[in-house]
């Protein structure tokens, strides 16, 4: 996996996106996450994005699951969460970022979708999905998938 390191972190902004949290729960009631690799990195992600104007923000994450993953489902207009990570500009600095998780559970996988040539998906076990990723807070929010207080909250959302 190729690693890329900002030249310098800016300090004078964070930057606001959002990212929806594909699941499914599988015959055993286990949850199941929807990952997809990074364009650049191939790291193991979310789908997320910068918010978007003119739209609130579960249903820019609904846009893009749909872009990144080709996930069709319902999401969640109140966030489970969120957490950061240093997104790398294309001059090179890295912005601190500030995601916002919005909980989808997934209906639907289109065969062919926007990103197809440049992403992979995967379905993970929770813990497993946990493991993949390199987002510490990410982590820990795709740990507590298995809790049933956390399925709870998403069923009701």
């Amino acid at each position: 996996m190729k690693q890329r390191k900002p030249t310098r972190i800016r300090k004078d902004r964070k930057g606001q996106q959002i990212a929806a949290l594909p699941v499914r729960w599988n015959e055993n009631d286990e949850a199941e996450v929807l990952l997809v690799t990074s364009r650049t990195t191939r790291r193991w992600i979310i789908p997320k994005g910068w918010t978007m104007n003119g739209k609130r923000p579960w249903k820019a994450a609904g846009i893009e699951a749909r872009e990144e993953a080709g996930a069709h489902g319902k999401v969640a207009s109140s966030p489970i969460g969120d957490y950061e990570y240093v997104k790398i500009l294309r001059d090179g600095t890295g912005l601190i970022c500030d995601v916002q998780v919005f909980p989808m559970i997934v209906e639907d996988l289109s065969a062919s979708w926007k990103e197809q040539k440049e992403r992979k998906r995967a379905w993970f076990p929770a813990k497993r999905a946990a493991r993949l990723v390199q987002e510490p807070q990410l982590a820990i929010l795709l740990r507590k998938l298995g809790k049933k207080k956390m399925r709870a909250r998403i069923a009701q959302s």
